[in-house]
């Protein structure tokens, strides 16, 4: 959980600084990071696919198939970060016939072209992550993420506003601390892989006279449909930002401020996704489908409850949360932050309702990759976003008087839909593999 909310902590921490110097502001990072954030998603989506089969090897004691997994790991993921990074910096120019505000878009061109170049060393640092939370060693990403914070932090606080002799760039300072913070992550990941005991047992060299095209196979089998599968859900989110742009930037601004507080507890359920994928893993490699299935289903049962906790502390602060990124100066606040507060206000109702259902469908999700299935499960998520939730969020923004909070009941809707869908599939799965046994 650490681990995966340090990649959201590098935006919580660019969104609170740069809320300082206004919403504008703000909506700009809002609008730049909507594109780097499906690149993302395609990158570790595609990643993920390591980590079960990391785990079924490891659950099977396979110590030469671990390493291979890992080496065209970093050779498949290695090509798709330079090509994410290519198609975010060459599509940019979009952004301008979006119908976003002007002053947004102009503001956002220049935080993207760094952003952009943070995609190839922050996908190559997912497969170190994703091996080594196939082999239960969750702790080294943790450790690379505080210590890339640490150092967006620093960056973020003297580039921004100009300190201690550095120029203040404001927007564009946010992005380059978020550039080198992720390269330290990177670096800090190698160099524990390489000379940490744990991993010694592994044979981690790379000659390409061993590749192997079956393996390759495998990996694009189980990782294109999970890089999809996550696709259409930012995406999802995505075409929030994008829709709350064309309401105005204050609207934009508020679902940044949503957007950015969900998105650090929805870690939460990735993590506990990430557990579901690796110890479903290795019972799967185990053939021991009785233990298996007891397993998901406490991970199911722990994040209701931690989802609930979320719910709660949504509806009770909806009001307070949204003053973290803003500043109150009393009854000289600007109508613009007393605007934003009160649609993010709105919004992070919206939000408390939605974290049970997008918690579980985030770990059922983890479970069914653990099984290596990811096919249908991919068809399940396009469904629910895109032909369920889109046409609500669309139809309650525009053609209603719900405007941002009705782009948020769709996703509401959506995510709900993904929920029930996928654990159908899991009982489905499990309960047959029982059987046959």
């Amino acid at each position: 959980m650490l681990g995966l909310l340090g990649h959201t902590f590098v935006q919580l921490i660019d969104n609170i600084m740069v809320g300082q110097l206004g919403t504008t502001e703000l909506a700009s990072v809002s609008l730049g990071n909507s594109f780097v954030f499906v690149a993302m998603s395609l990158g570790i989506g595609f990643s993920t696919s390591i980590t079960p089969l990391v785990a079924e090897a490891d659950g099977s004691s396979d110590l030469k198939r671990v390493g291979d997994v890992f080496t065209h790991g970093i050779l498949m993921c290695s090509f798709l970060g330079l090509f994410l990074f290519l198609g975010v910096y060459f599509s940019r120019n979009i952004m301008f016939s979006m119908g976003q505000p002007r002053d947004v878009v102009t503001l956002a061109f220049p935080y993207l072209n760094w952003v952009a170049a943070s995609l190839f060393p922050l996908i190559v640092f997912q497969v170190y992550k994703q091996f080594s939370d196939g082999l239960s060693l969750t702790r080294p990403a943790m450790y690379a993420t505080l210590f890339g914070n640490a150092i967006n932090i620093s960056l973020n606080y003297v580039l921004i506003f100009g300190y201690f002799g550095f120029p203040k760039l404001g927007v564009e300072g946010a992005a380059i601390g978020t550039l080198i913070a992720r390269i330290a992550m990177l670096i800090y990941m190698i160099i524990y892989v390489k000379y940490h005991k744990k991993y010694s047992i592994y044979k981690l060299s790379f000659k390409f006279n061993q590749i192997r095209r079956l393996l390759i196979q495998k990996i694009l089998k189980l990782g294109f449909p999970s890089a999809l599968q996550m696709l259409f859900e930012v995406s999802f989110f995505t075409a929030a930002v994008w829709m709350s742009g064309v309401l105005g930037t204050n609207a934009q601004a508020a679902n940044q401020i949503a957007l950015n507080l969900t998105s650090m507890t929805f870690m939460v359920a990735m993590g506990l996704s990430a557990a579901a994928m690796i110890r479903v893993g290795n019972q799967y490699g185990k053939k021991d489908f009785v233990e298996l299935r007891r397993v998901a289903f406490s991970i199911f049962v722990l994040i209701a409850i931690i989802d609930l906790f979320f719910c709660l502390i949504y509806l009770t602060f909806s009001k307070d949360l949204p003053w973290i990124y803003l500043e109150n100066k009393g009854a000289l606040t600007p109508k613009d932050t007393l605007d934003v507060i009160v649609i993010a206000s709105s919004l992070l109702v919206v939000s408390g309702f939605f974290q049970l259902t997008d918690g579980l469908q985030a770990v059922v999700l983890g479970a069914l990759r653990g099984l290596q299935d990811v096919n249908l499960p991919t068809a399940f998520t396009f469904i629910s976003y895109w032909i369920i939730g889109f046409p609500v969020s669309y139809y309650l923004a525009f053609f209603t008087s719900w405007g941002a909070t009705g782009i948020w009941i769709g996703l509401l809707t959506g995510l709900s839909s993904s929920a029930i869908l996928l654990f159908l599939r899991f009982q489905y799965l499990t309960n047959k593999l029982i059987q046959v046994k």
